[in-house]
């Protein structure tokens, strides 16, 4: 499709998803873990299960958050400052990415504002 005389942009952001072979190294470790180690290896353990158990898109906002907070923005992760902090994180990002982007971070905010107030 076309519009304006331009091809329509594929919104294309890699998310890329090592939690299982890291799993299965902390699995191994805790096989042969003493009782000091045994505690962190087992949150290790947790984090990585919840971090296997993320979407895609939650990852994306996650990213896209980190990168809006260590740009200094305030405010909704969805604003025009936080879509230019995004491009300029990553200046391959095309427009409509950045602000897909934007939105799965504030989607995330507003997740996590629901959480606290339920």
């Amino acid at each position: 499709m076309t519009l304006f005389g331009q091809k329509k942009q594929e919104f294309a952001v890699l998310v890329v998803r090592d939690a299982d072979e890291v799993a299965e190294a902390v699995d191994r470790a805790l096989e042969t873990a003493g009782p000091e180690e045994r505690p962190g290896l087992e949150r290790a353990a947790a984090l990585l299960a919840a971090a296997q158990e993320a979407t895609d898109g939650e990852l994306r906002g996650s990213w896209a958050r980190r990168q809006i907070t260590e740009a200094g923005v305030e405010g909704p992760a969805d604003s025009v400052r936080a879509v230019k902090a995004l491009r300029e994180a990553e200046p391959g990002l095309s427009l409509l990415q950045a602000v897909r982007l934007s939105k799965e971070a504030a989607a995330l905010e507003d997740e996590e504002g629901r959480g606290r107030t339920a």
